[in-house]
Protein backbone atom coordinates (compact mmCIF):
# COMPACT_ATOMS: atom_id res chain seq x y z
CA UNK A 1 0.00 0.00 0.00
CA UNK A 2 3.24 2.50 0.06
CA UNK A 3 4.23 4.50 -2.70
CA UNK A 4 2.61 5.53 -5.89
CA UNK A 5 -1.06 3.75 -6.24
CA UNK A 6 -4.15 4.46 -8.45
CA UNK A 7 -6.72 7.44 -7.62
CA UNK A 8 -9.98 7.23 -7.17
CA UNK A 9 -11.75 9.44 -9.25
CA UNK A 10 -15.85 9.62 -9.67
CA UNK A 11 -18.01 12.38 -11.05
CA UNK A 12 -19.89 13.58 -8.17
CA UNK A 13 -23.29 11.58 -8.32
CA UNK A 14 -21.74 8.59 -10.18
CA UNK A 15 -20.39 5.13 -9.16
CA UNK A 16 -18.85 5.71 -5.54
CA UNK A 17 -15.38 4.03 -5.96
CA UNK A 18 -14.60 4.04 -9.57
CA UNK A 19 -10.32 3.26 -10.00
CA UNK A 20 -8.42 4.70 -12.86
CA UNK A 21 -4.85 4.68 -13.03
CA UNK A 22 -5.54 7.98 -14.92
CA UNK A 23 -8.68 9.97 -16.20
CA UNK A 24 -8.36 9.45 -19.76
CA UNK A 25 -6.34 11.46 -22.25
CA UNK A 26 -8.11 12.85 -25.17
CA UNK A 27 -6.85 11.87 -28.71
CA UNK A 28 -4.74 14.02 -30.89
CA UNK A 29 -8.20 14.77 -33.33
CA UNK A 30 -10.21 15.12 -30.44
CA UNK A 31 -7.75 17.56 -28.60
CA UNK A 32 -7.99 19.65 -31.84
CA UNK A 33 -11.53 19.80 -32.11
CA UNK A 34 -12.21 21.07 -28.43
CA UNK A 35 -9.01 23.41 -28.54
CA UNK A 36 -10.52 25.36 -32.03
CA UNK A 37 -14.09 24.93 -30.80
CA UNK A 38 -14.12 25.73 -27.19
CA UNK A 39 -10.52 27.74 -26.78
CA UNK A 40 -9.87 24.79 -23.73
CA UNK A 41 -6.89 25.85 -21.52
CA UNK A 42 -4.06 22.90 -20.74
CA UNK A 43 -2.52 22.79 -17.71
CA UNK A 44 -5.52 20.48 -16.01
CA UNK A 45 -7.95 22.94 -15.98
CA UNK A 46 -11.74 23.09 -17.28
CA UNK A 47 -12.98 26.22 -19.38
CA UNK A 48 -14.59 28.85 -17.03
CA UNK A 49 -16.71 31.63 -18.15
CA UNK A 50 -20.47 29.87 -18.67
CA UNK A 51 -23.30 28.85 -16.07
CA UNK A 52 -22.53 25.19 -14.16
CA UNK A 53 -20.07 23.39 -15.87
CA UNK A 54 -17.74 20.32 -14.37
CA UNK A 55 -15.08 21.06 -11.54
CA UNK A 56 -12.43 18.77 -11.00
CA UNK A 57 -11.48 18.27 -7.78
CA UNK A 58 -8.21 16.64 -6.68
CA UNK A 59 -7.78 16.28 -2.85
CA UNK A 60 -6.08 14.00 -0.10
CA UNK A 61 -7.67 11.44 1.63
CA UNK A 62 -9.51 12.51 4.85
CA UNK A 63 -12.06 14.97 4.22
CA UNK A 64 -13.73 13.11 1.36
CA UNK A 65 -17.09 12.30 3.11
CA UNK A 66 -17.41 16.44 4.56
CA UNK A 67 -16.62 16.94 0.87
CA UNK A 68 -19.59 14.61 -0.52
CA UNK A 69 -21.86 14.92 2.05
CA UNK A 70 -21.80 18.02 2.84
CA UNK A 71 -19.86 20.91 1.06
CA UNK A 72 -20.39 19.87 -2.52
CA UNK A 73 -24.52 19.74 -1.82
CA UNK A 74 -24.33 23.07 -0.05
CA UNK A 75 -22.32 24.97 -2.85
CA UNK A 76 -24.73 23.58 -5.85
CA UNK A 77 -27.73 25.37 -3.75
CA UNK A 78 -25.86 28.85 -4.19
CA UNK A 79 -26.34 31.17 -7.04
CA UNK A 80 -22.84 30.10 -7.83
CA UNK A 81 -22.75 26.61 -7.71
CA UNK A 82 -26.09 25.44 -9.40
CA UNK A 83 -25.71 23.03 -12.36
CA UNK A 84 -22.01 22.73 -11.39
CA UNK A 85 -21.10 19.01 -11.23
CA UNK A 86 -18.07 17.95 -9.49
CA UNK A 87 -15.07 14.81 -10.41
CA UNK A 88 -13.62 14.47 -7.31
CA UNK A 89 -10.30 12.33 -6.74
CA UNK A 90 -9.12 11.58 -3.27
CA UNK A 91 -5.62 10.21 -2.16
CA UNK A 92 -2.74 10.45 -0.55
CA UNK A 93 -1.31 14.02 -0.62
CA UNK A 94 1.84 13.41 -2.25
CA UNK A 95 0.05 10.58 -4.62
CA UNK A 96 -2.15 13.50 -5.44
CA UNK A 97 0.22 16.38 -5.90
CA UNK A 98 2.37 14.11 -8.61
CA UNK A 99 -0.47 12.84 -10.11
CA UNK A 100 -1.71 16.55 -11.21
CA UNK A 101 1.69 17.15 -12.57
CA UNK A 102 1.44 14.52 -14.74
CA UNK A 103 -1.90 15.56 -16.36
CA UNK A 104 -4.28 14.64 -13.83
CA UNK A 105 -7.15 17.00 -14.42
CA UNK A 106 -7.84 19.43 -11.31
CA UNK A 107 -9.27 23.09 -11.10
CA UNK A 108 -9.42 22.95 -7.32
CA UNK A 109 -6.62 21.04 -5.20
CA UNK A 110 -6.59 20.45 -1.53
CA UNK A 111 -3.58 18.83 -0.32
CA UNK A 112 -2.24 18.35 3.42
CA UNK A 113 1.11 19.66 3.32
CA UNK A 114 2.06 23.32 1.58
CA UNK A 115 5.03 21.42 -0.07
CA UNK A 116 2.59 19.41 -2.11
CA UNK A 117 1.58 22.83 -3.34
CA UNK A 118 4.37 24.25 -3.92
CA UNK A 119 5.20 21.66 -6.28
CA UNK A 120 2.51 22.63 -7.68
CA UNK A 121 3.45 26.49 -8.04
CA UNK A 122 6.67 25.12 -9.29
CA UNK A 123 4.85 23.16 -12.11
CA UNK A 124 3.34 26.05 -13.12
CA UNK A 125 -0.54 24.56 -12.12
CA UNK A 126 -0.82 26.50 -9.38
CA UNK A 127 -0.17 30.85 -9.41
CA UNK A 128 2.25 31.35 -6.85
CA UNK A 129 -0.28 34.05 -5.01
CA UNK A 130 -2.37 30.91 -3.83
CA UNK A 131 -1.54 32.00 -0.12
CA UNK A 132 -2.28 35.56 -0.22
CA UNK A 133 -5.49 35.84 0.91
CA UNK A 134 -6.69 36.28 4.59
CA UNK A 135 -6.84 32.56 5.54
CA UNK A 136 -3.40 32.35 4.01
CA UNK A 137 -5.10 29.55 1.38
CA UNK A 138 -5.93 27.07 4.42
CA UNK A 139 -9.57 26.24 4.69
CA UNK A 140 -9.98 24.26 7.70
CA UNK A 141 -7.34 22.90 10.13
CA UNK A 142 -6.97 19.67 12.55
CA UNK A 143 -4.57 18.58 15.07
CA UNK A 144 -2.91 15.20 15.86
CA UNK A 145 -4.65 12.78 17.97
CA UNK A 146 -4.62 9.28 19.22
CA UNK A 147 -7.18 7.26 18.67
CA UNK A 148 -7.59 4.51 20.81
CA UNK A 149 -9.77 1.24 21.24
CA UNK A 150 -13.19 2.43 23.18
CA UNK A 151 -12.74 2.55 26.77
CA UNK A 152 -8.91 3.25 26.51
CA UNK A 153 -7.85 -0.21 27.54
CA UNK A 154 -4.24 0.78 27.30
CA UNK A 155 -4.54 3.82 29.30
CA UNK A 156 -2.54 5.67 26.72
CA UNK A 157 -2.77 9.55 27.67
CA UNK A 158 0.57 10.81 26.41
CA UNK A 159 3.55 10.69 23.69
CA UNK A 160 5.73 8.37 25.88
CA UNK A 161 2.67 6.07 25.93
CA UNK A 162 2.92 4.87 22.94
CA UNK A 163 6.33 3.92 23.30
CA UNK A 164 5.58 1.35 26.31
CA UNK A 165 6.43 -2.53 25.48
CA UNK A 166 3.23 -4.35 24.13
CA UNK A 167 1.89 -1.04 22.69
CA UNK A 168 1.00 -1.09 18.36
CA UNK A 169 1.03 1.90 16.63
CA UNK A 170 -0.52 2.48 13.17
CA UNK A 171 0.39 5.08 11.07
CA UNK A 172 0.72 5.79 7.54
CA UNK A 173 3.59 6.01 5.32
CA UNK A 174 5.50 9.87 5.12
CA UNK A 175 6.61 8.71 1.18
CA UNK A 176 3.10 9.10 0.19
CA UNK A 177 0.65 10.36 2.96
CA UNK A 178 0.67 13.77 4.50
CA UNK A 179 -0.55 12.89 7.95
CA UNK A 180 2.00 10.85 8.31
CA UNK A 181 4.58 13.50 8.07
CA UNK A 182 2.48 15.93 10.52
CA UNK A 183 2.26 12.75 12.98
CA UNK A 184 5.98 12.49 13.42
CA UNK A 185 6.55 16.24 12.79
CA UNK A 186 4.00 16.42 16.32
CA UNK A 187 6.01 13.55 17.61
CA UNK A 188 9.47 15.44 17.40
CA UNK A 189 7.62 18.80 18.73
CA UNK A 190 6.33 17.51 21.60
CA UNK A 191 9.54 15.56 22.60
CA UNK A 192 11.64 19.01 22.18
CA UNK A 193 8.40 20.73 23.93
CA UNK A 194 9.38 18.40 27.29
CA UNK A 195 12.90 19.70 27.42
CA UNK A 196 14.74 16.83 25.27
CA UNK A 197 16.94 17.31 22.71
CA UNK A 198 16.87 17.29 18.96
CA UNK A 199 19.09 13.99 19.07
CA UNK A 200 16.39 12.74 21.86
CA UNK A 201 13.17 13.57 20.10
CA UNK A 202 14.71 11.84 16.85
CA UNK A 203 15.53 8.89 18.96
CA UNK A 204 11.77 8.83 20.36
CA UNK A 205 10.76 8.98 16.69
CA UNK A 206 12.61 6.02 16.05
CA UNK A 207 11.33 3.81 18.73
CA UNK A 208 7.38 4.97 17.92
CA UNK A 209 8.44 3.66 14.32
CA UNK A 210 9.93 0.45 15.81
CA UNK A 211 6.43 0.39 17.57
CA UNK A 212 4.52 0.80 14.31
CA UNK A 213 2.46 -2.44 13.31
CA UNK A 214 2.09 -0.94 9.81
CA UNK A 215 2.24 1.88 7.63
CA UNK A 216 -0.50 2.26 5.22
CA UNK A 217 -0.18 4.95 1.91
CA UNK A 218 -2.88 7.33 3.07
CA UNK A 219 -4.45 8.36 6.72
CA UNK A 220 -7.74 7.11 5.07
CA UNK A 221 -6.18 3.75 4.66
CA UNK A 222 -4.55 3.81 8.47
CA UNK A 223 -7.96 4.92 10.01
CA UNK A 224 -9.33 1.75 8.11
CA UNK A 225 -6.27 -0.94 9.19
CA UNK A 226 -7.17 0.30 13.12
CA UNK A 227 -10.86 -0.14 12.78
CA UNK A 228 -10.40 -3.29 11.07
CA UNK A 229 -8.35 -4.39 14.53
CA UNK A 230 -4.79 -3.58 13.40
CA UNK A 231 -2.58 -1.56 16.41
CA UNK A 232 -3.75 -0.81 19.73
CA UNK A 233 -3.75 2.85 18.62
CA UNK A 234 -3.48 5.21 15.67
CA UNK A 235 -1.59 8.70 15.05
CA UNK A 236 -4.50 10.29 13.05
CA UNK A 237 -6.24 13.86 12.07
CA UNK A 238 -8.40 14.80 14.66
CA UNK A 239 -11.05 14.86 12.27
CA UNK A 240 -11.30 11.16 11.31
CA UNK A 241 -11.07 10.62 14.85
CA UNK A 242 -14.47 12.47 15.23
CA UNK A 243 -15.82 11.02 11.97
CA UNK A 244 -15.21 7.29 12.87
CA UNK A 245 -16.69 7.78 16.43
CA UNK A 246 -19.59 9.76 15.15
CA UNK A 247 -19.71 6.66 12.45
CA UNK A 248 -20.20 3.99 15.00
CA UNK A 249 -16.74 2.58 15.21
CA UNK A 250 -15.40 1.17 18.22
CA UNK A 251 -13.37 3.71 19.70
CA UNK A 252 -12.26 6.85 21.31
CA UNK A 253 -9.69 9.61 20.83
CA UNK A 254 -7.39 11.24 23.14
CA UNK A 255 -5.72 14.76 21.91
CA UNK A 256 -2.19 15.22 23.76
CA UNK A 257 -1.39 18.77 25.27
CA UNK A 258 1.63 19.11 23.22
CA UNK A 259 0.05 18.19 19.43
CA UNK A 260 0.96 20.14 15.89
CA UNK A 261 -1.91 22.06 14.38
CA UNK A 262 -2.48 20.91 11.09
CA UNK A 263 -3.03 23.24 8.51
CA UNK A 264 -4.18 21.78 4.74
CA UNK A 265 -3.93 23.89 1.96
CA UNK A 266 -5.97 24.37 -1.02
CA UNK A 267 -6.12 26.71 -4.15
CA UNK A 268 -7.79 27.01 -7.53
CA UNK A 269 -5.49 25.95 -10.66
CA UNK A 270 -3.88 28.86 -13.37
CA UNK A 271 -6.68 27.67 -15.60
CA UNK A 272 -9.87 26.94 -13.23
CA UNK A 273 -13.18 27.47 -14.30
CA UNK A 274 -15.00 30.33 -12.71
CA UNK A 275 -17.20 28.14 -10.74
CA UNK A 276 -13.92 26.48 -9.01
CA UNK A 277 -13.11 29.61 -8.05
CA UNK A 278 -16.51 30.21 -6.35
CA UNK A 279 -16.41 27.31 -4.69
CA UNK A 280 -12.67 28.29 -3.09
CA UNK A 281 -14.63 31.58 -2.07
CA UNK A 282 -17.62 29.47 -0.60
CA UNK A 283 -15.35 27.41 1.53
CA UNK A 284 -14.49 30.66 3.89
CA UNK A 285 -18.29 31.63 4.29
CA UNK A 286 -19.44 30.94 7.60
CA UNK A 287 -21.84 28.55 6.28
CA UNK A 288 -18.94 26.35 4.97
CA UNK A 289 -17.48 26.73 7.72
CA UNK A 290 -19.58 25.60 10.22
CA UNK A 291 -20.16 22.63 7.68
CA UNK A 292 -16.43 21.94 8.22
CA UNK A 293 -17.12 21.89 12.17
CA UNK A 294 -19.73 19.55 11.54
CA UNK A 295 -17.24 17.46 9.92
CA UNK A 296 -14.79 17.43 12.73
CA UNK A 297 -12.45 20.26 11.34
CA UNK A 298 -11.45 23.29 12.84
CA UNK A 299 -12.95 26.27 11.07
CA UNK A 300 -10.40 29.06 10.07
CA UNK A 301 -12.81 31.43 10.14
CA UNK A 302 -12.54 33.06 14.25
CA UNK A 303 -16.25 33.80 14.85
CA UNK A 304 -17.11 30.18 13.94
CA UNK A 305 -14.20 28.66 15.82
CA UNK A 306 -15.57 30.70 18.96
CA UNK A 307 -19.21 28.77 18.49
CA UNK A 308 -17.81 25.55 18.18
CA UNK A 309 -15.32 26.07 20.99
CA UNK A 310 -16.42 23.01 23.19
CA UNK A 311 -15.85 20.66 20.27
CA UNK A 312 -12.64 21.94 19.56
CA UNK A 313 -10.77 22.70 22.74
CA UNK A 314 -7.27 24.63 22.35
CA UNK A 315 -4.39 21.72 23.50
CA UNK A 316 -2.30 23.65 26.10
CA UNK A 317 0.70 23.05 23.97
CA UNK A 318 -0.94 23.23 20.60
CA UNK A 319 1.90 24.43 18.12
CA UNK A 320 2.78 24.65 14.57
CA UNK A 321 5.33 23.59 11.77
CA UNK A 322 7.43 26.97 12.24
CA UNK A 323 7.88 26.54 15.36
CA UNK A 324 11.60 27.48 16.18
CA UNK A 325 12.22 23.15 17.12
CA UNK A 326 10.71 22.49 13.78
CA UNK A 327 11.72 25.61 11.47
CA UNK A 328 9.35 25.17 8.40
CA UNK A 329 8.34 22.68 6.05
CA UNK A 330 11.31 23.39 3.69
CA UNK A 331 13.24 22.62 6.48
CA UNK A 332 11.87 19.36 8.20
CA UNK A 333 11.54 17.80 4.25
CA UNK A 334 14.92 18.21 4.13
CA UNK A 335 16.15 17.06 7.55
CA UNK A 336 14.06 14.22 8.45
CA UNK A 337 11.49 13.40 4.70
CA UNK A 338 14.15 13.57 2.17
CA UNK A 339 14.30 10.31 0.61
CA UNK A 340 18.18 10.20 0.16
CA UNK A 341 19.70 11.62 3.47
CA UNK A 342 16.68 12.29 5.80
CA UNK A 343 16.76 11.06 9.05
CA UNK A 344 13.45 9.39 8.76
CA UNK A 345 13.93 7.97 5.89
CA UNK A 346 17.03 6.33 7.20
CA UNK A 347 15.50 4.61 9.87
CA UNK A 348 12.50 3.49 7.68
CA UNK A 349 14.81 2.04 5.45
CA UNK A 350 16.47 0.73 8.60
CA UNK A 351 12.74 -1.31 9.44
CA UNK A 352 12.18 -2.04 5.86
CA UNK A 353 9.92 0.16 5.13
CA UNK A 354 9.62 1.78 1.49
CA UNK A 355 10.65 5.54 0.81
CA UNK A 356 10.18 4.99 -2.52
Amino acid sequence: MNGFRPLVTRPWGGLKGAISSRVGRIGLAGALALALGLGVATCGGSSGGSSGGPINLVAYSTPETVYDKQLIPAFQKTSGGQGVTFSSSFGPSGDQQRAVIAGQPADYVHLSLEPDMQALVDAGIVDSSWDQNTYHGIVQDSVVTFVVRKGNPKNIKTWDDLIKPGVEVVTPNVFSSGGAKWNLMAAYGAQIKEGKSPAQALAFLKTLLEHAVVQPGSASDALTAFTSGKGDVLLSYESDAIEAKAAGENVDYVVPDDTILIQTPAATTTDASTQAQDFLKFLWTPQAQQLWADGGYRPVDKSVLAKNKDKFPVPSGLFTIDDPSIGGWEKANTEFFDPANGSVAKIERDLGVSTG
